[in-house]
């Protein structure tokens, strides 16, 4: 039997497997706005089995637009009151307000008012939507540590810390960093021997992505794992340390 690269070369080339997983996943987020929070959750136009239902708060999820809750009551808010200060994005007030500065502002009292007497008990009633909006705080705040952990390193893992390694170059070592972003901030390390895989020389001291990276060639999926030699490391620091190294 032939394969589907055999069978279609020009669709599973890379850039065609990229594009095709950007369209999957615009598809499958906008469902989870256009199925799931609009026609389903808040006009009620069908009903879902749970496999759906759960399908869409996943994809709903994946587009990031704030819960369903929360989408489904500002969007009934917006046909009940549609062009009045009660909108959330009311059209009245220009296309930029209409667009997203309605997101970037706080709401007109008129929307909080008008909001507050809607009948809701339909999406209170199902566990599915108030589980995702019981996490999605959650979620934003995951979202934000990560990126401030991996911003850490490229500002705070350059600045504070010491350099036992290489006093020549700006990258320190900081353990606050590395325990933030799983195992990056011994970077005065890195920097003096990028190709090694543990971007460390102590392994799994403050370090779960090496962990990661060590159990998954126990499995068998990750391997020619690069390291350097202890003998490397010494004369490195030897020759261009600032004297802060300690061994073991």
């Amino acid at each position: 039997m032939r394969t589907s690269r055999e069978r279609f070369p020009r669709l599973v080339t890379p850039p065609n497997c990229l594009l095709l997983a950007v369209v999957l996943y615009y598809l499958i987020s906008a469902l989870g706005i256009t199925a799931g929070a609009h026609r389903l959750w808040s006009h009620r136009t069908y009903k879902a089995r749970l496999p759906l239902r759960l399908f869409l708060i996943i994809a709903n999820t994946m587009a990031f637009q704030n819960d369903v809750f929360e989408w489904a009551r500002d969007h009934r808010v917006h046909h009940k009151f549609s062009e009045t200060d009660a909108d959330p994005h009311n059209a009245q007030r220009g296309f930029f307000f209409s667009h997203v500065g309605w997101l970037l502002v706080r709401k007109h009292p008129a929307v909080k008012e008008k909001g507050a007497l809607l009948e809701l008990s339909d999406l209170k009633a199902e566990k599915l939507v108030m589980f995702q909006r019981s996490l999605f705080v959650a979620t934003l705040l995951r979202y934000a540590a990560v990126l401030n952990a991996t911003w850490l390193v490229n500002s705070a893992a350059h600045l504070y810390g010491y350099r036992p390694y290489d006093k020549n170059i700006n990258p320190r070592e900081n353990i606050l960093v590395s325990l933030g972003a799983v195992g990056e901030g011994f970077h005065n390390y890195h920097h003096s021997f990028p190709y090694d895989y543990s971007a460390s020389e102590y392994r799994w001291h403050i370090n779960f992505t090496t962990f990661f990276i060590d159990c998954m060639a126990a499995l068998g999926l990750a391997y020619d794992r690069k390291k350097v030699s202890k003998a490397a490391i010494l004369a490195k620091i030897k020759r261009t340390g600032d004297e802060s190294y300690k061994s073991g």
